[in-house]
């Protein structure tokens, strides 16, 4: 095994419970690309050179592999329980059941709670893993204030029977939080959303810090595997920007590196997945060392190209527009 990087030197953020998070964790999206048993794997051996974070989810179909080795590296003493930070999300099919969904979610990953439970998508539009780009779900519909609160209050739910410890929202907008979280009896501990250097969503960003919310940003480094029905012409690498390429060559580092060192310095928690071992250690254990320079910092903060990657148009309804309909790109909810 590689040389593993102490966790206490990986950088944290306290939720607005005092629990402790760490700042860098594991994606273990791969199901477009590596089986399960890899994916799984690869959460073994990340979690023994280090990683204490670890993101899943029920739709990555993966969750009773992963649930396996999490018994097996707790069985042989590498890592206790409250030392884990383990999050999972209820899929869009199961929002009016997310008890049962998190239940088995609890049962995939064989633990007695989750850390951070997420409602991956705000509304229940449904589509079968690997679908095209193209797929179109006739009951889809637009996001509805009332049907995600019934979902958010599920979830609440799940804190006080103390199945989780915290919940969080993912993919929303601002117009859309601020319809939901007055709303609110608990509030998201976590805001997951994409979050690289050609995407920075600066406003959603912070508004997320004002609310004492922790960003969490996937595509950390522009998901350069992510499935093709996610791929267009327009889309930037991020690598090759001439920010991120400049200070990767100032520090001698690759280029996906710099991406991680800037979310986290940023002040938001990547989940970069990968199943290689020289590659899932670097990416942990730049961020304990050789920061980038504040005019680095300021330099990347000026790459922003509002390139979004993950557009999510296999979730739109029938009369939606266009996968700018799900983002609320006027500022207000699309109806």
């Amino acid at each position: 095994m590689s040389e593993a990087v102490n966790p206490s030197l990986v950088p944290s953020h306290t939720l607005f419970t005092g629990a402790k998070m760490p700042g860098v964790g594991l994606g273990t999206f791969g199901s477009d690309k590596y089986d399960a048993d890899t994916v799984s794997e690869a959460v073994y051996r990340a979690i023994k050179c280090g990683y204490r974070l670890i993101d899943c989810a029920a739709v990555y179909q993966n969750e009773d592999q992963i649930g396996r080795v999490l018994s097996r590296i707790m069985s042989e003493g590498v890592v206790a329980r409250e030392e884990l930070f383990v999050t999972s999300k209820v899929w869009n099919d199961r929002h009016r059941e997310v008890i049962k969904a998190c239940k088995d979610s609890l049962h995939d990953l064989q633990l007695q709670y989750i850390d951070l439970y997420f409602v991956h998508w705000p509304f229940p539009n449904y589509h079968a893993p690997k679908c095209s780009g193209d797929s179109r779900n006739p009951d889809s519909k637009p996001f509805s204030v009332e049907e995600f609160m019934d979902t958010w209050r599920q979830c609440e739910q799940l804190v006080d029977m103390g199945l989780v410890k915290h919940i969080g929202m993912s993919n929303m907008t601002v117009a859309k939080m601020e319809a939901v979280l007055p709303l609110c009896r608990i509030q998201p501990a976590a805001l997951e959303m994409e979050l690289h250097p050609s995407f920075q969503q600066q406003e959603l960003f912070d508004y997320a810090v004002e609310k004492n919310i922790v960003p969490i940003g996937y595509c950390p480094i522009g998901s350069p595997s992510r499935p093709e029905r996610d791929r267009t012409a327009e889309d930037v690498a991020d690598t090759e920007l001439p920010q991120i390429m400049a200070a990767a060559k100032a520090h001698n580092l690759h280029p996906a590196v710099v991406c991680l060192k800037w979310a986290v310095q940023r002040g938001q928690v990547p989940i970069p997945f990968s199943v290689k071992e020289t590659q899932f250690i670097s990416n942990l254990k730049c961020a304990t060392e050789d920061p980038l320079t504040e005019e680095e910092m300021k330099q990347i903060a000026g790459a922003d190209k509002d390139c979004r990657l993950i557009k999510g148009q296999v979730f739109l309804w029938e009369g939606a527009r266009g996968w700018e309909d799900l983002w609320d790109l006027d500022g207000t909810i699309t109806k």
